[in-house]
């Protein structure tokens, strides 16, 4: 059966490293989120540096996932000191399950809170798409995948939560 990837970027106002309140609570509540996401039905895994190092993302080992990429619209720096982003890579059974961890619980009031760490973009934030079984999505596919959403809009490899597609390509009409 596939599985559903999901790609998330945003550019952060502060860099990971800074050390104000703001960032903070970011990593704090970063915590608590994957805490509760990975222990939410429907889950099935995602992208961690095999050796983790705050703010280390560009160089980390990334073992099964792929080296690290961004989006062509990141401009910021891609040292520990200066990169200021946050991206994941996840995998799903669904686009439901999925659905409820990002809009419930600890995810959700963080979504709440983005204004006070990202950036406002023209860009989409999210990507998500269907893998045969057994397969790790890579970073690139995620990169790929969302530049294709915002040069061309919506596809079957290439969607959103809104507007959803099957794994044979026909539109979900669950919200």
């Amino acid at each position: 059966m596939p599985q559903l990837a999901l790609y998330t970027f945003g550019t952060l106002t502060a860099p990971l490293t800074d050390p104000g309140p703001l960032t903070r609570a970011l990593y704090d509540v970063g915590e608590q989120v994957y805490r509760t996401i990975t222990a939410h039905p429907g889950y099935l895994g995602h992208a961690e540096p095999v050796a983790a190092d705050r703010g280390r993302l560009f160089g980390a080992d990334w073992g099964v996932w792929g080296e690290f990429v961004v989006p062509t619209w990141y401009e910021k720096g891609r040292t520990v000191e200066s990169t200021a982003l946050a991206a994941t890579l996840s995998l799903w059974t669904d686009p439901r399950s999925a659905f409820d961890a990002v809009h419930t619980g600890p995810h959700r009031e963080a979504l709440n809170r983005r204004r006070d760490w990202f950036e406002r973009a023209g860009h989409p934030n999210h990507v998500l798409w269907w893998t045969p079984d057994g397969a790790t999505p890579r970073w690139q596919d995620g990169v790929s995948r969302l530049e294709h959403l915002y040069e061309h809009g919506l596809a079957p490899d290439a969607f959103t939560f809104r507007r959803a597609f099957t794994p044979e390509g026909s539109p979900i009409g669950w919200n």
